[in-house]
């Protein structure tokens, strides 16, 4: 089974699930379905920054500050979180993904349902040589000089701007 045969629950503007579609259909239709973002942090307080493969079905060779990807039908956003934080950065034993907030993705072409966890990683990394090409731990200083030289996977920018006012907020704040 290729990515695209993987199949996704589709959703309402609400996330309720409405149907399921292969998830090639899915982005080739636009239709509404879920994924997860997951901040990994190493024992330093780094972030785990990677850049996708040119084979990605979505956004190939971007840069992502994100591990994640879709949610499969009948999965629940924190089993999704933990699957895909421990597959892409090749690792088990991972502790549960803090689950942050969800918003609504949309674009020309892409809509999804993401929810934002975070993770911290004090695991040495393998990440799958099928999802990511490049990746390095960076401070917060790091990857704010990168944010205007590379180019970078656009849901997972909205999510990271997000994530900042969030936490700029405080507790009880919604992205």
């Amino acid at each position: 089974m290729t990515p695209a045969d993987e199949i996704l629950d589709i959703v309402d503007e609400n996330d309720q699930v409405v149907g399921q579609a292969p998830r090639g259909e899915a982005t080739e239709r636009g239709l509404l379905h879920r994924c997860v973002f997951i901040e990994a942090r190493d024992a330093e307080g780094r972030l785990f920054v990677h850049r996708r493969t040119a084979t990605k079905l979505v956004f190939p060779s971007h840069y992502d500050m994100f591990v994640g990807g879709v949610v499969g039908a009948g999965e629940s956003y924190d089993e999704a979180a933990l699957r895909e934080a421990e597959e892409e950065l090749g690792v088990t034993g991972l502790p549960r993904p803090v689950p942050l907030f969800k918003f609504l993705y949309r674009s020309p072409g892409h809509s999804w349902w993401s929810y934002v966890y975070e993770v911290r990683c004090e695991l040495p990394v393998d990440p799958q040589v099928e999802e990511v090409d490049w990746h390095a731990f960076l401070t917060g200083e790091e990857l704010e000089r990168r944010l205007g030289e590379w180019t970078w996977v656009p849901d997972g920018l909205e999510a990271y701007h997000r994530l900042r006012r969030f936490r700029d907020s405080g507790p009880g704040a919604t992205a």
